[in-house]
């Protein structure tokens, strides 16, 4: 077990590495196993602190339960132990949750990505019993809450982590749906038993209120930027973090084509092998594809700009 206090820096959330046959609706074993191993890899020794699978980014709800056990197993014996892990295991079918739990409580992550179960809007009091209860059927696992409110239909309210921070074992929250208002008020409660992982695009001025760090989708892309923006966070850089951050919104930036679309300039990039999205999301207007392609190359030059200045930092330190 982990607390928060060891939760900070970048959170990777992984996307669900996908064979070339992911297209089509007839295939049964999608997860592109030695791509998925290869590109953890590489990110966590390139610098990236944390690591949560199968959220949104991750297909967690596009993934059939031999898939979820084949990515889950590839992840861990990935990962190996060298930072920590988090198997999302989110559903809108709250027994689904309970099986999956019991697959990957014995493989040797440090916890789980866990959502509401969703498709229908839940009442606060089903949702904190819902956490309270995976909490006490698995006390061993650690909890990293999965905020979402888009695809959840659900927000959880800043009252009700009063209840939440009750039990230990929650230890974490990705989250990016707070006004500065709000997460101060949740940082009240918060602090110390839940470490909150904000948006990369939100790490000023979050970090100073309290936030452990920020979540990231693009640094399968490649972590420099992200890796130089959290440097510059606990700096207290404030005039860099803004141009790093101002960067991450140039080429390409905004909200995708419905669907998987996020995950296009991932494919298009030279990092690693993220593979095809997923059937159903296999049509693309040729608008989208050319936003992916775009946003693919600018963050690669992003990355010819970052990985630099990070490796310089590096060699700074360890001298």
């Amino acid at each position: 077990m982990i607390t928060a206090n060891e939760l900070s820096g970048v959170l990777g959330m992984m996307p669900a590495f996908a064979t070339a046959d992911a297209t089509d609706i007839r295939a049964t074993q999608t997860i592109a196993v030695d791509n998925l191993k290869e590109g953890v890899d590489k990110i966590i020794k390139d610098g990236v602190n944390n690591i949560a699978t199968t959220g949104t980014y991750g297909e967690c709800y596009n993934l059939l339960f031999d898939e979820f056990k084949t990515l889950c197993v590839a992840t861990v014996e990935a990962v190996k132990k060298r930072v920590p892990l988090f198997l999302g295991v989110t559903s809108p079918n709250p027994r689904e949750v309970i099986q999956k739990m019991n697959f990957v409580k014995d493989l040797g992550a440090d916890g789980v990505l866990l959502g509401v179960p969703y498709y229908e809007t839940l009442h606060v009091q089903d949702a904190i019993k819902f956490y309270h209860d995976i909490a006490d059927l698995f006390p061993t696992l650690n909890i990293v809450i999965y905020h979402n409110p888009g695809n959840h239909k659900f927000t959880i309210p800043v009252a009700a982590f009063r209840e939440l921070v009750k039990k230990p074992n929650i230890i974490g929250m990705k989250d990016s749906h707070r006004t500065t208002q709000a997460f101060l008020n949740l940082q009240k409660i918060v602090r110390g038993k839940i470490s909150v992982f904000v948006n990369q695009t939100q790490l000023h001025p979050y970090y100073a209120m309290g936030a452990a760090g920020c979540w990231s989708t693009e640094v399968w892309m490649g972590p420099w930027p992200i890796l130089y923006l959290v440097e510059q966070a606990r700096k207290g850089d404030i005039a860099k973090m803004i141009e790093v951050i101002d960067d991450l919104g140039g080429i390409g930036a905004g909200k995708p084509v419905p669907g998987a679309g996020n995950k296009r300039p991932a494919e298009f990039a030279d990092y690693c092998k993220v593979g095809p999205t997923r059937v159903p999301f296999v049509t693309f207007p040729e608008v989208e594809l050319d936003k992916a392609h775009k946003r693919a190359a600018h963050w690669m030059e992003l990355n010819k700009k970052y990985r630099p200045l990070v490796e310089a930092l590096r060699s700074r330190s360890a001298a």
